[in-house]
């Protein structure tokens, strides 16, 4: 049958997906699973309770919730009757809150639990649209979500009849959706997306692997993020059971439970995977040790299609039955696909991770394309590292005079909630969308991104920093966590370093050094030299101008709770810069005594100049 609004998929479940766990979520440490029916059921419940509550096409309802079975009841049930799903992050603060609520003028809010709720409880009152509010937990003073299904079910032959009309007249044309951008600056932007948007997106990646019906995945990214839920509609597409994690903290017991074929995630969590599995490494007996980062290092060299490479292939067969087999049987999984986008991947961690028989396949876009633009293919497999893949069938990519990469295609936008200037701004007169992403296609179609347009910027001396490139090379290191590079104006390159303070502390255990905490530790002669060696090892591949001149660590952890990383773990460089703006200051303070000084001593020595020649000009008498 043909797909063109999303709540078309529950057709598709209907015809060709009797599944007993086409969704399962842990409560309490127990899997609950939905059929495909309960799926259907539990989305119509929502349709008719929410029309006999009085919510109407073209109202807009938001969610607040972890990723759950229940997100998807809501979120069909919202579809198929034409109200717009606004999903907004569980962990953004209150006053972002209360932007996003107001601005899109949501009737009702779905709550997840009591802490979201304390959140949003000081602003509800004084947002006049809202309605309702909905509580999925048991939550004092609020409604619970049941008495939506209860209205559903008590009003289904009544209501189910309307349900059915207004899902015929939806065009795929119409806004389904509004997702608010985290963005690193300023209010977050409401990106408007129609069924046509999304579906045109999950079915072109679906062609990227060749998993489905009878074939699990394991969701732990957050659904409100276009990433996660487009993949979410593509396992949905494809006949592929979604089993929720019950926590962030519960990933590796829910993997080992669910033994899934294939999962999304974040290049963050594959790091921190990676460094992990490392670290054990580094405290095995010494002939143990010495097999272990044999077959790393053998790994790192990992190339694909690498058939004729007889010798390499007969040591990696040993290295994938003395140690890779291992990190398998950790992760508890045994063929496995893993998706990886919202950042850039090390092409390190693609081949070591392909070494072992876990094969990560990268994709590119915006929640404002729906959000890839290119994906790297399992099957057949085109796919190459350093890349974020080939262009989707049906979307357009050119590279600007600039370097800027342009997009148009069905997964663009519809625009920015009630900002028409905002979407001129990226959107240009012949339909092109300018991403703010620098990169190039190379001769064999494979697009790679370099850096982002606005994070660029110029020393002193007029040369061009790429501040991702050199941030992602020196977070390979074992000892650094985040980074940031700075140096706009100025006339070397520098950084502020928060370090893997687990993997530093067991540093200091080794070589008894002791510290009160961790901000005594970023002062130690000896921490501050040990990080000094990995800059210039860094530094000894990159650019001169490129190169890491000074450094200062920080004694905190950067985090989306914190600031410092948006929900998508990027970087927000206005928060660390005014965070750190006095480090900053001292970094380029010393430098700037220099140049005033050699400036003050120049107009010294001129004036001397000067009237040495007056004197010496002047007639005697």
């Amino acid at each position: 049958m043909e797909i063109t609004r999303t709540f078309d998929l529950l057709e598709r479940y209907k015809e060709l997906y009797p599944m007993e766990d086409a969704l399962a979520g842990k409560q309490d440490g127990v899997w609950v699973k939905y059929s495909s029916q309960d799926y259907i059921n539990y989305a119509n419940y929502v349709s008719c309770g929410l029309l006999s509550l009085g919510y109407i096409k073209g109202d807009k309802i938001a969610t607040i919730l972890n990723s759950r079975p229940e997100w998807n009841f809501i979120d069909m049930g919202l579809s198929q009757i034409g109200i717009v799903h606004v999903p907004i992050y569980p962990t953004i603060g209150t006053e972002e809150y209360d932007y996003i609520l107001k601005h899109s003028e949501v009737k009702a809010v779905f709550i997840g639990n009591k802490l979201i709720w304390n959140k949003v409880k000081p602003i509800a009152s004084n947002i006049n649209s809202i309605k309702s509010i909905y509580a999925l937990a048991e939550i004092e003073d609020l409604t619970s979500w049941n008495e939506v299904i209860d209205a559903g079910k008590e009003n289904y032959e009544k209501l189910i009849g309307q349900v059915e009309s207004i899902k015929v007249g939806i065009s795929k044309d119409e806004m389904m959706s509004i997702i608010y951008t985290s963005g690193t600056t300023g209010n977050p932007k409401g990106v408007m997306l129609s069924h046509n948007n999304i579906v045109t997106n999950f079915i072109s990646t679906s062609k990227a692997h060749v998993l489905g019906y009878g074939h699990r995945t394991l969701s732990f990214l957050p659904l409100c993020h276009i990433y996660e839920r487009m993949m979410n509609y593509h396992f949905q597409y494809k006949g592929i059971a979604i089993y929720y994690a019950e926590s962030l903290g519960t990933i590796t017991a829910d993997i080992k439970d669910v033994k899934p074929h294939i999962f999304n995630t974040v290049p963050r969590l594959l790091e921190k995977i990676y460094d992990g599995i490392i670290g054990k490494g580094k405290n095995l007996p010494y002939l143990k040790k010495q097999i272990f980062f044999w077959a790393v290092n053998l790994g790192l060299r990992f190339q694909l299609n690498s058939k004729y490479r007889f010798f390499y292939n007969l040591k990696l067969k040993i290295a994938r039955k003395l140690i890779f087999s291992k990190w398998k049987e950790a992760l508890g999984v045994d063929d496995l696909i893993i998706t990886s986008g919202g950042a850039a991947l090390q092409e390190r961690l693609a081949r070591i991770f392909w070494a072992a028989g876990i094969d990560v396949i990268e994709g590119y876009g915006l929640t404002e394309t729906s959000p890839v633009i290119s994906v790297n293919s399992h099957t057949p497999l085109i796919c190459k590292f350093g890349t974020v893949g080939k262009i989707l069938e049906n979307v357009q990519v050119k590279i600007d005079d600039d370097g800027e990469i342009l997009s148009k295609g069905p997964n663009l936008m519809l625009g920015y909630y009630k900002e028409p200037e905002l979407t001129r701004e990226v959107i240009d007169s012949d339909g092109w969308f300018h991403t703010g992403d620098i990169g190039n296609i190379d001769n064999e179609g494979f697009l790679k991104i370099t850096d982002r347009k606005k994070e660029m910027f110029k020393t002193s001396a007029g040369k061009y920093i790429a501040p991702q490139v050199i941030e992602n090379k020196l977070k390979e290191s074992f000892f650094i966590e985040q980074l940031m590079v700075i140096g706009e104006n100025e006339k070397f390159a520098s950084a502020l370093i928060s370090p893997n303070f687990p993997f530093l502390h067991d540093w200091c255990s080794i070589h008894k050094i002791q510290f009160r905490d961790n901000c005594d530790l970023i002062r130690l002669p000896e921490v501050n030299a040990r990080f000094q060696k990995e800059v210039n090892k860094y530094n000894s591949v990159l650019g001169e101008h490129e190169k890491i001149k000074r450094f200062r660590l920080v004694c905190e952890e950067w985090n989306a709770q914190s600031g410092e990383l948006s929900p998508t773990q990027k970087l927000k460089r206005n928060v660390v810069y005014e965070k750190y703006k006095d480090i900053i200051a001292e970094i380029y303070q010393h430098e700037k005594k220099q140049q005033n000084g050699g400036i003050i001593n120049g107009i010294k020595n001129g004036i001397k100049s000067g009237i040495d020649t007056i004197i010496k000009n002047v007639p005697k008498i």
